[in-house]
């Protein structure tokens, strides 16, 4: 076991959009490798390149301690190795822990006695210590709280909020013994200048974590929801939302695609626990069907639109602003924007997307599809804003209506346009 005057050896364990801004604070201060299995990624970081543009050039030359590695046996130089490694789902909206799970095996096979292994990764209350720990303790014949320890402080990361970095997070922390409970405090109170909240316990802290998005995801089916009611009432849901807000305990959600890989995965690891207890969660799983079904939702809207200004949807040209899950973000993973475009090419509609952020290679093996590099002028029947980049709010009304043919509609998603100049919106 160590403290904090001992000579800390930190490794990071997944470079993404976690891994990668934690490795960077840590690397200010003290000795710390950032290891990925991705060798063209850890060659890229070492040339001070980060293809997520979560971290500049200038950051990571700013780090003096930091270095790379794409080897697991550099894991045996460290003595505290923290996890960042994606917890996503899979097609039947079941947790996949297999990323996890090779992490845990990687680091059980270069620990040493007296390490501790903190996990960031979301999870399920229990994770950390039913499955994470049985195959450190099997890769490195080590035992448990005896020879090893580990912590659990889950991940707070915003991708694309450049307001809300790491540092400016209060982080909740925890441990195995109360012991490391307070070294893993204290280890992220040396970067962490939000301050942290210290949980009584290991399930405690995971829990947390799991119900943070899963109360955002609940608050923002129920604006969908309620978007959904409103158009078929007649009113425009921005200007009810508006009004509602002058009560000063009216939260303020705004109804949207509702992808990623935080909110429109993690309440799937809450309510997998829950059903394998016995219990059938009804207001998670009814929030996360409104969410899911946006994207449809949003191309039926389209579809009717073009029917109703007389534009045959069979050939309808028609261009998506933004692919990605979120604005000024690169990620495109589980985007729902995929959904739109996928339900209009059911109807026989030619789509483009364009977005400026996302990677063409990214978009065409992950979703098939390819990215084109600029809309032509006059050339759309409708006109899809998906994500709220800064591009395309800097583009405006007339920039955007200028893609369209003389007769076309939009759709504005995330209301970037005012109301009257746009066709129809959530």
């Amino acid at each position: 076991m160590h403290n904090l005057d001992d000579n800390i050896k930190l490794a990071v364990i997944g470079l993404g959009y976690v891994g990668l801004p934690l490795a960077v604070e840590f690397g200010k201060q003290m000795p710390t490798l950032g290891f990925d299995i991705n060798r063209q990624r850890v060659r890229e970081l070492q040339e001070g390149i980060d293809n997520t543009l979560e971290i500049t050039t200038a950051e990571l030359a700013n780090c003096p301690h930091l270095t790379f590695s794409s080897e697991a046996a550099d894991l045996k130089h460290s003595n505290v190795l923290i996890v960042t490694v994606p917890t996503p789902i899979d097609r039947h909206k079941q947790p996949d822990l297999d990323p996890l799970k090779a992490a845990s095996k990687t680091v059980g096979q270069n620990l040493n006695p007296g390490d501790i292994v903190i996990y960031e990764s979301t999870v399920f209350p229990g994770a950390t210590e039913d499955i994470c720990i049985p195959i450190l303790e099997q890769e490195s014949g080590l035992i448990f709280n005896k020879d090893f320890y580990a912590g659990y402080s889950p991940e707070r990361i915003n991708p694309g909020d450049k307001q809300h970095s790491v540092a400016d997070i209060i982080k909740v922390t925890s441990g195995s013994t109360p012991e490391i409970a307070d070294f893993v405090d204290q280890l992220y109170a040396k970067i962490i200048t939000a301050g942290t909240h210290k949980a009584p316990s290991i399930k405690t802290a995971e829990a947390a974590k799991v119900i943070e998005n899963t109360q955002r995801d609940l608050n923002i089916a129920l604006v969908n929801e309620l978007a959904v009611i409103f158009k078929l009432i007649g009113v425009d849901t921005e200007e009810v939302l508006k009004a509602a807000g002058t009560k000063w305990n009216f939260l303020p959600f705004r109804p949207g695609l509702v992808g990623g890989h935080c909110i429109g995965v993690d309440p799937y690891y809450l309510t997998h626990k829950a059903q394998e207890l016995g219990y059938h969660p009804e207001v998670i799983l009814a929030g996360r069907r409104i969410n899911d079904d946006m994207g449809v939702y949003v191309a039926e809207n389209i579809i009717k639109l073009l029917t109703q200004n007389k534009i045959h949807v069979v050939g309808a040209k028609v261009l998506i602003l933004g692919l990605t899950f979120k604005e000024n973000c690169p990620d495109i993973r589980n985007t729902k924007v995929i959904d739109i475009a996928s339900e209009l090419r059911r109807y026989h509609a030619e789509v483009d997307v364009y977005d400026p952020w996302a990677s063409s290679e990214e978009a065409k093996s992950q979703y098939g599809i390819s990215l084109i590099e600029e809309p032509k002028q006059g050339k759309y029947d409708a006109i899809i804003i998906a994500v709220a980049h800064k591009q395309f709010r800097e583009m405006g009304t007339e920039k955007i209506r200028s893609f369209g043919k003389p007769q076309n509609v939009i759709f504005d998603v995330k209301y970037i346009l005012p109301a009257d100049a746009v066709d129809a919106r959530l």
